[in-house]
């Protein structure tokens, strides 16, 4: 079985507090790579709250984004059409552990050949769920489809996916 992780594709990150040119143009990429996947889909979707800029987060990047319940918080319409099936899992940091003990149990039923990653931000929370799945599943092939992410600035995608290279996680498409 493989599985797909289609990370934080939120409104906020594309065309909203935190969005890029670089977000916006991977959206149909990400809309196919779903459409045509033949496995197990898992979206992660970040969520703040109201007090964001309070927190450690906020206190670091104090743009409020994907405040649970607002539009930028909300995945990206046509993304949240192709992802109709999915599971879907709300975290409030950069990497989400439920995401990972989800998957060791799910290959503990049935083996997981291989986990790709799809999604925003490369630099961010693409490597952070790249590098925690890693961790949880050292012996599962991770892979990150370069074509189907963007990062904050188009050099920390690409030093992120550099980084994830040699943490013996797998980039093609670059």
């Amino acid at each position: 079985m493989k599985v797909l992780v289609v990370v934080d594709m939120q409104n906020d990150f594309i065309d909203g507090a935190l969005g890029t040119p670089e977000a916006q143009r991977i959206v149909p990429a990400v809309v196919e790579k779903i459409r045509s996947w033949a496995g197990e889909i898992y979206a992660t979707m970040d969520t703040h709250q109201a007090d964001y800029l309070t927190t450690q987060e906020g206190r670091r990047l104090p743009v409020t984004h994907c405040i649970e319940g607002t539009r930028g918080w909300e995945i990206a319409p046509a993304v949240r059409e192709a992802l109709t099936g999915a599971t879907c899992l709300t975290k409030p940091t950069f990497g989400s552990l439920e995401l990972a003990e989800l998957l060791v149990k799910r290959n503990r039923e049935e083996r997981i050949e291989e986990i790709a990653l799809a999604g925003l931000c490369t630099d961010i929370c693409v490597i952070s769920n790249a590098l925690v799945l890693k961790a949880f599943l050292p012996e599962t092939p991770i892979v990150v489809d370069a074509s189907c992410c963007a990062g904050v600035a188009p050099e920390s995608h690409r030093n992120a996916l550099a980084a994830m290279k040699m943490c013996q996680i797998g980039v093609y498409n670059e």
